[in-house]
């Protein structure tokens, strides 16, 4: 898992049946001092997350599973919306 923060959406007319009913962001990592690093993913958001919400964003097989479909193309999802942030 990290943080990331949203950066848009995209939005896709076709795609796989799995990812149907789920809206795409864009996502980009955050460093150590929570600063936007050049790393950038498209995510399933599994929470409600919006434009320039710090994210919590799970990879590989923890995103299929936290997808609405257990066979889903999910490489990427976002599992969290960050409140606060402590150093």
């Amino acid at each position: 898992m990290y943080l990331a923060q949203v950066t848009g959406a995209i939005v896709s007319t076709t795609k796989h049946e799995s990812l149907n009913g789920n809206k795409l962001l864009v996502v980009t990592r955050l460093d150590q001092q929570h600063r936007p690093t050049s790393e950038t993913e498209i995510a399933i958001d599994c929470v409600g997350a919006g434009n320039s919400d710090i994210v919590v964003v799970t990879t590989g097989s923890s995103a299929r599973k936290s997808s609405s479909h257990s066979d889903s193309v999910t490489d990427a999802a976002i599992v969290g919306i960050v409140d606060s942030l402590e150093s």
